[in-house]
C-alpha cells in the first residue's frame, strides 16, 4: 500500500489575506485617458485650466497623457497580466455630457461601456467613480461646486452613468477626495479651476458632500443592486510639540481634513468646532434644511485614500512644508493659513510626503473606533518615487515597492484586529499626467515611457503580482 506524503507548501505566504479580498490599482480619467477633443468631449475644468501660463509644470497638458482612450485593451491586458482582480478608474463627466447636463454624448458612454467590457472578459472586476475632478467647464461658468446647482446636475450625471452600466459594473464611488476639490479648486488655485477665494471654497466643500449624497439616492432609485462607496483623502495628524499653539493646530486641519467630511458622510453633522473655525471666514448660510440627512444617507464601502501624515505647528512662523505646491499656489486651509507642516523627520517621497504606514494603522482604528461600523477599502495608496530605467529596460523602483508592502503589512495588522477592510487599490497602475506636476512626478506601477506611451511593468509590478497570486505577504527579512 502506497502511503500519498503532502508536499509542504513553501510558496505559502506568511500573512494570508481574506480569500474574498479585493486586490486592484486605481487611476483616473483625465490622468490616463487624452483624446480630450475626441469623439465629443466637451471641455472640463482642467482643459481650461492647463492652458493658462504657470498653472502646471513645464506647461503639460493632458490632451494625450497615456493614450489610455484608444490603448485601453492594452493597459487591461497588463492589469489581468497583473492578476489584478479589480480596477479603479473614473469616467469622464465632459465625454459623457459636454456641458454638465442635458444632452447625453453616447459615443463617450461607448467607450466605457467597451473598457467594462474588456475588463469583466478579462475577469477584473470594474469600480467605477463618477467624479475625480474634471468638472465640465459650462458648470464652472455658472458658478462651479460653490453653486448649490452643481450638486443637482452631478446627481442626473450619476443616474445617468448607472443607467448605461449599472447592469455590468456594481462597485461605485461617487466624489473622490473632495477636500482636494473644494479646497486645491477654490481656496489655494493649485488644481483647477483655480481659484483663491476662500468662501466659496467652504462653499463647494458642502455642496461636493451634498453631491455625494444625492448621487447615492439616484443610485439608489434605480436598483438595490450598485455597491456604493464614498470617497476620502484621510492623514493621521501630528503635532510638532506638545504646547497649546501646535495642539491647537493639529485639532483645526484634523477638522477641516478628516473630519468634516467623515462626521458629514457617517453621522450627518458638522462638527461644531469647525464650523466655528470657517464661521470667521465665511458666512455659514450654504446649509439648508435636510442637506445633513441627504449627505448620510447610507452608503455601502467608506473609500479610504491614505498617502502620508501630516506634522503640524501653530508657532509663528513656523518652517513650511517640503510638500509644497509646484507653482506657488495659496493656502488651502480658510481660516488656518497660519498653520505650518513641518517635516516629522520621517522618509519622504519625491513628492515630500512622509512615508508613515503606522499613520495609516491610526486612520483605520479611528475609523472603527469613533464612527458607525462600515466596511473601509484602501482605495488609493502608493508613493512617487524618482524611477529610472536601466540599461537593460528593467525599472527598480525598490523604494515604491518598500512603500507598498510596507503599508499591505499594516492594512493586514487591521484585519487581524477586526477592523472590516476589504481590499486594496494600489496607485496608480501607471505612470501619468500628475495634476499641477505635470509629468515631473511618477505613482505608477508600470513606467510609462511618454515619447512612445510603451508601458514597462516595474520591479513594484513584479512585487505586486506575485503577492496578489500568493494571496498575502512573505515574512520579513531576517
Amino acid at each position: 500500500m502506497t502511503t500519498q506524503q503532502t508536499q509542504p507548501q513553501i510558496d505559502a505566504p506568511a500573512l494570508v489575506f481574506p480569500a474574498d479580498f479585493v486586490w486592484g490599482a486605481a487611476t483616473s480619467a483625465y490622468q490616463i485617458e487624452g483624446s480630450t477633443g475626441t469623439d465629443g468631449r466637451g471641455t472640463s475644468i482642467w482643459d481650461t485650466f492647463v492652458r493658462q501660463p504657470g498653472r502646471v509644470l513645464n506647461g503639460d497638458d493632458a490632451s494625450v497623457a497615456i493614450d489610455h482612450y484608444n490603448r485601453y485593451r492594452e493597459d487591461v491586458k497588463v492589469m489581468a497580466d497583473l492578476g489584478l482582480t479589480a480596477y479603479r478608474f473614473s469616467v469622464s463627466w465632459p465625454r459623457i455630457m459636454p456641458y454638465g447636463a442635458g444632452e447625453v454624448n453616447q459615443a463617450g458612454l461607448d467607450f466605457y461601456r467597451r473598457l467594462v467590457d474588456e475588463l469583466l472578459d478579462h475577469g477584473i472586476s470594474p469600480w467605477l467613480t463618477l467624479y475625480h475632478w474634471d468638472l465640465p467647464q459650462a458648470l464652472e461658468d455658472l458658478g462651479g461646486w460653490p453653486v448649490r446647482d452643481t450638486s443637482k446636475r452631478f446627481a442626473d450625471f450619476a443616474a445617468c452613468v448607472h443607467q448605461a452600466l449599472g447592469d455590468r459594473v456594481r462597485n461605485w464611488s461617487t466624489v473622490n477626495e473632495p477636500w482636494c476639490s473644494a479646497f486645491l479648486g477654490y481656496a489655494s488655485g493649485e488644481h483647477a479651476p483655480g481659484r483663491r477665494d476662500p468662501q466659496s471654497a467652504i462653499r463647494a466643500a458642502h455642496h461636493l458632500n451634498l453631491a455625494h449624497g444625492l448621487a447615492v439616492q439616484a443610485l439608489r432609485a434605480q436598483g438595490a443592486g450598485a455597491q456604493i462607496g464614498g470617497s476620502v483623502n484621510l492623514y493621521a495628524i501630528t503635532p510638532a510639540e506638545d504646547t497649546p499653539a501646535d495642539l491647537d493646530a493639529a485639532r483645526r486641519i484634523d477638522g477641516l481634513q478628516n473630519r468634516f467630511f467623515l462626521d458629514a458622510l457617517l453621522k450627518g453633522s458638522y462638527p461644531e468646532d469647525v464650523l466655528e473655525d470657517l464661521s470667521k471666514v465665511a458666512e455659514i448660510d450654504f446649509i439648508q434644511d435636510g442637506d445633513m440627512k441627504t449627505i448620510s444617507t447610507p452608503f455601502d464601502t467608506l473609500m479610504v485614500n491614505y498617502y502620508s501624515r501630516f506634522t503640524v505647528s501653530g508657532k509663528p512662523g513656523g518652517a513650511a512644508s517640503a510638500a509644497a505646491a509646484p507653482t506657488g499656489a495659496g493656502s488651502p486651509w480658510p481660516g488656518s493659513e497660519d498653520v505650518s507642516f513641518v517635516n516629522g523627520g520621517r522618509p519622504v517621497t519625491s513628492m515630500g510626503w512622509e512615508i508613515d504606514d503606522i499613520g495609516l494603522l491610526e486612520v483605520l482604528q479611528r475609523l472603527a473606533r469613533d464612527y458607525p461600523p462600515i466596511p473601509l477599502v484602501i482605495s488609493e495608496n502608493g508613493a512617487a518615487f524618482e524611477d529610472v530605467v536601466e540599461e537593460d529596460g528593467q525599472v527598480n523602483d525598490l523604494e515604491r515597492l518598500s512603500y507598498i508592502e510596507a503599508h499591505l503589512r499594516t492594512c493586514h495588522t487591521a484585519i487581524e484586529a477586526g477592523i472590516p477592510l476589504k481590499g486594496y487599490f494600489a496607485w496608480s497602475l501607471m505612470d501619468n499626467f500628475e495634476w499641477a506636476w505635470g509629468y515631473g512626478k511618477r505613482f505608477g506601477l508600470v513606467y510609462v515611457d511618454y515619447p512612445t506611451q510603451r508601458r514597462t511593468p516595474k520591479a513594484s509590478a513584479t512585487w505586486y503580482a506575485d503577492t496578489i497570486r500568493r494571496g498575502g505577504l512573505r515574512a520579513p527579512a531576517e
